[in-house]
């Protein structure tokens, strides 16, 4: 039985059975898109099925580091760190290629978790899509450095003179995929058997760098296997003794990495593009013109779930290939919004703002629901941007927060937000947010103690 065809629980029943496994590998996405999981016996998992499992909620309750959040209300030492419900997916079955045989499922928080569960986010957004007649599609690209590292050499170098797997400024090259060919082999077969299949892959302009795009796929698929992505790669990484990372921008001296977003909306009876009208000069329907005004009025908003590290906003500074404005443009890589007309079945919207450290879930989520605020409420986006998008002056409330703090504290006040995320999810993200940024400032950088230490 092919693990991709499972859909119920008594599938994954059968496969599970036909290859008599002992255990099962389960897992869920905590608040920073972290896959966090453990090995289930199979008759613990035949229960699960119907049932769910209970899981420690401190996975909401702690950050990427497992240190606990001190502000937060929905788990804390004052509930004592209770397990919450996690509800299996049956058709999210994949084989485990490092694992010969071996299965892996995906679950979501449920009852009460659910609300602040990021697939449970998205989830809700898609269901809001297809209440007005759309279906989502969906496609993630993301740029990440591979070096020849390991967990423990980095530590130990301090981060200092890592070496990647390749020097310089080379993108698109084919020397280097062709030297490089066994990684760049086994890694697309990968993604092949784990069902995250990549339409291109290539080298970026950066030492090491390389960029994924993910084939694409419905909303809730695309996410997951964007989240997965981000975890297996590293698994392959590791496993041959290098290291893959996801930073925003790990030096000052290479450009960032991005997790640009393609989305589309279609309609769900008619099976037709949403966004594609033919007799528009720029082939954009009213739809995605809304949609479009929608995603530029509530970035700033939004973008704690876009850009959720303090590092995140390392990337976004002018020159880098990263907007600093919320913009659209047609065909335009210094917007924050690239609207690329094509044909019917092709016409789309790259989300470029998101970066390769953002929760794939919580990323499209707000993608998705900022287009769709812009449908329901008519919003239109003005002009395109042409030209140089960086030294074009936008109007203030178009400007992007510049730290974590000021983006935390901008959804934490959206209106906006509240309506399409609901209370207990904005509250809670919100001040795991502030929480990131208070960790950050309890550390002295070295820049600081180079700038200050003897000469001030």
């Amino acid at each position: 039985m092919d693990p991709r065809s499972v859909r119920t629980a008594d599938d994954a029943r059968k496969i599970v059975r036909a290859r008599n496994l002992s255990h099962v590998k389960v897992g869920v996405h905590d608040v920073d898109g972290i896959l966090r999981g453990k090995y289930l016996h199979r008759d613990k998992f035949f229960s699960a099925l119907d049932d769910g499992f209970g899981f420690c909620d401190v996975v909401l309750g702690w950050d990427s580091s497992d240190q606990l959040y001190d502000n937060v209300t929905y788990t804390g030492w004052h509930t004592a760190y209770p397990d919450a419900n996690v509800r299996l997916v049956p058709e999210t079955c994949r084989d485990l290629p490092t694992e010969p045989g071996g299965l892996f499922f995906l679950g979501e928080f449920d009852k009460a978790a659910e609300a602040i569960c990021p697939r449970g986010v998205l989830r809700r957004v898609l269901d809001r899509a297809r209440k007005h007649g759309f279906d989502v599609k969906a496609g993630f690209e993301y740029e990440f450095f591979v070096f020849e590292e390991t967990p423990h050499s980095i530590r130990e170098k301090g981060y200092r003179n890592l070496k990647p797997i390749s020097p310089g400024f080379f993108g698109y090259s084919v020397l280097r995929n062709s030297v490089l060919s066994d990684w760049y082999r086994d890694l697309m077969a990968f993604c092949e058997q784990m069902d995250m299949s990549l339409e291109g892959l290539h080298t970026e302009t950066g030492a090491g760098v390389l960029e994924a795009a993910m084939r694409v796929d419905g909303g809730l698929e695309a996410a997951d296997k964007a989240a997965l992505f981000k975890t297996f790669v590293k698994v392959l990484a590791q496993r041959r003794g290098w290291l893959a990372t996801f930073m925003a921008k790990w030096s000052k001296d290479w450009p960032g990495c991005g997790g640009h977003i393609h989305m589309s909306l279609w309609d769900a009876k008619k099976g037709a593009s949403a966004f594609h009208d033919a007799r528009d000069p720029l082939r954009m329907s009213k739809t995605m013109r809304h949609f479009v005004a929608g995603q530029q009025a509530l970035m700033p908003e939004l973008l704690a779930m876009v850009a959720p590290t303090v590092n995140s906003y390392r990337r976004l500074i002018p020159g880098f290939w990263a907007p600093t404005q919320a913009a659209w443009g047609v065909e335009n890589r210094t917007t924050a919004l690239r609207v690329i007309p094509g044909s019917a079945k092709s016409t789309r919207v790259e989300y470029r703002v998101a970066a390769a450290d953002g929760n794939p879930y919580l990323a499209l989520a707000a993608a998705i629901a900022s287009g769709l605020w812009g449908i329901e409420n008519e919003i239109d986006p003005g002009d395109p941007i042409k030209g140089n998008a960086y030294e074009i002056k936008r109007p203030a409330k178009l400007q992007l927060p510049r730290t974590l703090m000021e983006a935390s504290e901008r959804l934490a006040a959206s209106k906006p937000a509240r309506a399409l995320f609901g209370d207990a999810f904005v509250d809670h993200y919100a001040a795991t947010r502030a929480w990131e940024e208070r960790e950050f400032r309890k550390h002295i950088s070295d820049w600081e103690l180079d700038r200050y230490f003897e000469i001030i």
